[in-house]
């Protein structure tokens, strides 16, 4: 594994000339969700032609720890049909009932961070105080909640694999500008104001074939921080990978997870971890297109950090 290197100084010097505190007002609370407009939204739809749906999300796995995920999520029946037969007498009702409750941030499960997630310095996005974030009482700013209204706009799938030519991107390495001007010579976009930015490593599928490795030891991959500033002068609404969304390690003991320390509480992002992009990848190669509505819907949680999400492509 190549052992990569933050550059610790620039990377300071980013928290502030980066920072997208005031930008928007005081009290803003949608950070680079303040790119989406009706106007793009209604644009983004006409990029569907015959409503061919993908999903993005990966599939949740139920009651099976796993070195990277070591408290799975864990689903129970409450009620079953197993005592239900034809022809038994009907009394009241024939119903199942089910339980289910996870732990969405990590590196498995596909999810969307809320400022909540991520604090620099004492602080969130905006300059709301890191104790806002409560062991009893979670969240009370910078929840999840502000999304209510959902995500929908252009999608940008930049598979950075594919143009590589390998099947995945190795841990420890990245996504970086240079893939992203070779997507956008080579496959017809310009990455822009509201887009959703979706960078393929192939890791995620890498761990279905391989199975699952501690990333504190092995690494990951996903995009590197040189690409925070494109994330400002672009002005995107919301990135991600189908990693957890820092290539590691980083080598320093200041930014373990750079694009989360500085994209999130500094710049008011919004950062889709684990999304399950092959089957997107598929859709886009197969039309030569790689630009499509997405829409990106968390479920309306008050004082929860984030939430796990089913990102659908439509084409």
């Amino acid at each position: 594994m190549e052992q990569y290197r933050v550059n610790e100084s620039e990377l300071l010097g980013w928290i502030d000339s980066l920072s997208n505190w005031g930008r928007w007002g005081k009290d803003d609370e949608l950070g680079t969700l303040n790119n989406l407009s009706p106007e793009l939204t209604k644009k983004a739809m006409e990029l569907v032609k015959d409503g061919t749906a993908v999903s993005c999300a990966a599939p949740l796995v139920f009651n099976e720890a796993s070195i990277d995920a070591p408290r799975a999520p864990v689903h129970f029946m409450v009620g079953a049909g197993e005592a239900y037969r034809p022809g038994d007498e009907m009394v009241g009702q024939q119903m199942a009932t089910d339980f289910f409750g996870l732990i969405f941030h990590g590196h498995t499960v596909t999810h969307l961070d809320s400022h909540a997630h991520f604090m620099w310095d004492g602080y969130m996005y905006n300059g709301r105080p890191a104790s806002s974030v409560k062991m009893n009482g979670g969240a009370t700013e910078g929840d999840i909640s502000v999304t209510h209204k959902g995500i929908i706009t252009r999608g940008v799938l930049v598979d950075a694999a594919r143009m590589r030519g390998v099947e995945f991107i190795e841990r420890g390495d990245g996504v970086g500008l240079a893939d992203i001007a070779k997507a956008e010579k080579e496959c017809g976009f310009r990455i822009g104001k509201g887009d959703v930015l979706l960078m393929r490593t192939g890791q995620l599928s890498e761990r279905q074939r391989s199975g699952p490795v501690d990333v504190l030891e092995s690494g990951s991959s996903g995009p590197l921080p040189e690409l925070l500033p494109f994330f400002k002068d672009r002005d995107i609404a919301v990135m991600g990978t189908d990693t957890g969304n820092d290539v590691r390690p980083t080598q320093s003991d200041i930014f373990v997870n750079p694009v989360h320390q500085i994209f999130i509480p500094a710049m008011g992002g919004w950062i889709l971890d684990n999304a399950w992009l092959e089957d997107l990848a598929e859709e886009c190669a197969k039309r030569g297109r790689w630009e499509f509505l997405i829409n990106i819907l968390p479920l309306r949680l008050k004082n929860v950090t984030g939430s796990p999400v089913n990102p659908v492509a439509v084409f």
